[in-house]
């Protein structure tokens, strides 16, 4: 009865994503720009589906997916540094730059329970100081790939309006620094308030 509860989550879940991407893919920003950032999160999805039935994940890892997917096909219509809503947040305040990247580096600081998962069913770590520790480090790991993918991503598009809203610093030389900062903090919050809830899924799992 509860496996069967959480699959009908995991659907809704699923038909929320694809509605996303739906609505993502109708006329964005730039089609170009849209395709570099979504492409991570298709693959992330891919490989959940795929994965399903052999290695079904619990709800907590999967809305956590779908957050972050519908993150990233929200950033990809607009482009990370044109988000209205953190537009209109730079003017109330006054800042001096759209802030969804840094929202969104925070925000994926929640793969980490998936990160987490992963390590407590399928490798010899317990619970304990150094899950906690390796489970950080592949995060700021992941983190720091995607820094890179980025970077390299702007060589090969060679400059122009694509490879600066690709790469969105909005100016700040300090910007990949700020990103694995945020997402830094972002994956110590989601460890220290989701481990218990993502605990007793686990157990419900056995």
């Amino acid at each position: 009865m509860v496996r069967d509860r959480s699959a009908f989550i995991h659907i809704i879940l699923l038909l929320f994503v694809t509605a996303v991407i739906i609505w993502s893919v109708i006329q964005p920003y730039n089609y170009i720009n849209w395709a570099l950032e979504v492409l991570p999160a298709i693959a992330l999805l891919a490989v959940v589906i795929f994965t399903y039935n052999k290695f079904r994940l619990t709800t907590l890892s999967y809305i956590i997916i779908a957050i972050l997917t519908i993150l990233m096909f929200i950033g990809g219509h607009y482009t990370y540094s044109r988000v209205p809503l953190f537009d209109w947040i730079k003017d109330y305040f006054d800042l001096k730059r759209n802030n969804y990247d840094r929202f969104g580096h925070f925000l994926k600081g929640l793969f980490t329970i998936v990160i987490r998962e992963v390590l407590i069913r399928k490798s010899p770590l317990t619970k304990g100081k150094w899950l906690y520790t390796i489970t950080l480090s592949i995060a700021l790991s992941i983190g720091t790939l995607y820094e890179i993918i980025e970077w390299l991503g702007t060589k090969i598009i060679k400059g122009g309006k694509v490879s600066k809203d690709f790469l969105g610093t909005q100016g700040d030389i300090w910007d990949t620094q700020w990103d694995l900062f945020s997402l830094l903090i972002g994956s110590i919050l989601a460890l220290l308030f989701f481990s218990n809830l993502h605990n007793k899924q686990l157990r419900n799992k056995k």
